[in-house]
């Protein structure tokens, strides 16, 4: 009986070194996925905001043009409504002479 209860403790010993070694490579190869995928995300992330960073300089180079664009169209207009009344009488002028000549 005894050495059939030393066997048996021999054995169960055994099965335990050797789950705890199977446990031991299972813990590594879910800990490397683990791993991985950790810097897989911290990638994602990083590009995420380096995108954000992007896309917010953009709107504001727009948000810049819209507000640009409107008030050099208004300086625009305004110099052409203060030219306006010699454009106006150069042309006036060309015709009235032009109309002298064919008389």
């Amino acid at each position: 009986m005894s050495i059939i209860g030393i066997v048996l403790g021999v054995v169960a010993i055994g099965l335990f070194i050797w789950l705890r070694k199977e446990q031991q490579k299972y813990n590594d190869f879910t800990d490397f996925d683990i791993d991985q995928a950790r810097k897989a995300y911290q990638a994602l992330m990083e590009d995420y905001n380096k995108y954000q960073v992007k896309t917010d300089r953009k709107i504001a180079e727009l948000e810049k043009k819209v507000e640009w664009l409107p008030k050099n169209t208004d300086r625009k207009i305004e110099n052409l409504k203060k030219d306006l009344p010699k454009e106006i009488r150069g042309v006036i002028g060309h015709i009235e002479f032009s109309q002298n000549n064919l008389r």
